[in-house]
């Protein structure tokens, strides 16, 4: 009985299963080239490493980091250009060298370094970055300088380029460069005894300067002088110089401020403000130079002369401010001191370092002379509970002179401690600080004013 054709649409879905399709049944001959396709299978396309791909398609698997054979001996003069996907093992025992990166990169690209024989802490790597970021910067250049490093480089894209994802420890390697604002003001003179000229001011010096993430930052704050005291007629003593100073910045030091002079050594002394001038009869005394030694910009100013009056006429000049020379003495008035200097580093404007006044011996007519604005000590007279005055702590200002002609044991005013200040961005702090500095923020910026000795790390 002969067989009718059966229509492709008379077999039901499903209707032929592989149980009942005997094992080589069908061949790949009965089959035409191009009737099954991609689209009609099940499973179309395979998954590598988290990718589909089509079946007949390309990928590239990643194998890892294809480690050059040779060694690269540096020899500190002939650069090292690295590809991505490969390791280099790098001997710095000769030299230091600089290893240039590809100036085109694709997200994932990977290069490794290794020090190969441990001396990268003697000899240096340097990383030139070609034009691409590194942890989001274009300089300085990277330097890997520590024994037996290894380096892994990842692309991550345009905006932070190049990351280490190891190099033996986290820290920056493309630090930025900030500005940094510096006050330095030293300890103020204190005031001279017997018709003594008031103290001078500390120096007063200013300074921007650029400074690298890391460094440390020495301060130095010097005290006021010591207040001349006893039964003896002495010049009053200098304060003692402040200072900043660290790797890669300039140093800045600013001069004690002079003594005031005395009865019968007269002259002031020289300081960063000069010392004013003792009363004597019948010669009266000079003031001390300010700015010394000196520099530039001025940190001082001179101190005033003494008045040579008979008897209780003489007085004594005052002493120099860092804005202004301390006033000299006239017949029975005493020297004003020097006015200081305004700042606002610290947000605020606020007047430091001024001159000590000049004392009067007579305790009669005008009144003691004032001390320079800015936190000098008034000057006194020979009236016992008429004393000088103290410069104000942590202004460097000076002291103010004794009035008593004849030796006794009223002191003179000593001079006022010196005082540091710095000012740097607060996206810049560290908050790393010794010597407790007072640490407050205007605007965008952190400020510490050391009263004592310390040190801020960058």
């Amino acid at each position: 009985m002969a067989l009718s054709k059966i229509k492709s649409n008379s077999i039901a879905d499903d209707a032929i299963t592989s149980d009942k399709v005997a094992d080589g049944a069908v061949s790949a001959a009965d089959v035409a080239d191009g009737t099954l396709t991609n689209a009609k299978l099940q499973n179309s396309s395979v998954t590598i490493n988290g990718s589909a791909v089509a079946l007949g398609g390309s990928t590239t698997i990643e194998t890892g980091t294809s480690w050059q054979s040779s060694i690269f001996v540096a020899d500190g003069s002939t650069g090292l250009t690295v590809e991505a996907g490969k390791g280099y093992w790098i001997n710095t025992t000769s030299g230091t060298v600089t290893v240039t990166l590809p100036g085109s990169a694709t997200v994932g690209d990977t290069i490794e370094l290794s020090d190969y024989a441990r001396t990268w802490g003697t000899n240096a790597v340097t990383i030139n970055q070609n034009s691409l970021n590194f942890q989001g910067n274009t300089s300085p250049n990277p330097e890997y300088n520590t024994s037996g490093q290894s380096v892994r480089l990842v692309y991550s894209g345009a905006t932070q380029g190049w990351i280490p994802t190891v190099d033996d420890d986290v820290t920056l390697e493309t630090p930025q460069a900030y500005s940094a604002d510096f006050l330095v003001i030293a300890g103020g003179g204190s005031g001279g005894k017997g018709i003594g000229g008031g103290g001078g001011a500390g120096g007063y010096r200013t300074s921007t300067q650029t400074v690298d993430p890391g460094i440390v930052i020495t301060v130095t704050v010097g005290d006021g002088g010591a207040a001349a005291s006893g039964t003896s007629n002495n010049s009053g003593n200098s304060g003692s110089d402040s200072s900043i100073s660290g790797s890669g910045l300039t140093t800045i030091t600013s001069t004690g401020g002079g003594g005031g002079g005395s009865n019968p050594s007269t002259t002031g002394l020289t300081g960063g403000s000069g010392g004013g001038g003792a009363g004597a009869d019948p010669t009266g005394g000079t003031g001390g130079s300010g700015n010394t030694p000196s520099t530039a910009p001025s940190q001082g100013n001179n101190g005033g002369n003494g008045f040579a009056g008979s008897g209780a006429n003489t007085s004594g000049g005052g002493g120099g401010g860092a804005g202004a020379v301390g006033a000299n003495a006239s017949s029975n008035v005493g020297g004003n001191g020097g006015d200081g200097l305004a700042s606002s580093i610290t947000g605020s404007s606020v007047t430091r370092a001024g001159g000590g006044g000049g004392s009067r011996h007579a305790g009669v007519g005008v009144g003691k002379s004032s001390g320079g604005a800015g936190g000098g000590g008034e000057g006194g007279y020979s009236v016992a509970s008429v004393t000088a005055g103290d410069g104000t702590a942590n202004t460097g200002s000076g002291g103010g002179g004794n009035g008593y002609y004849t030796p006794n044991a009223e002191p003179s005013g000593a001079g006022g401690k010196g005082v540091v200040i710095l000012s740097v961005p607060t996206a810049n702090y560290s908050s790393t600080t010794t010597g407790s500095p007072t640490v407050t923020t205007s605007g965008s910026n952190t400020i510490m004013q050391f009263n004592g000795s310390g040190s801020y790390t960058t």
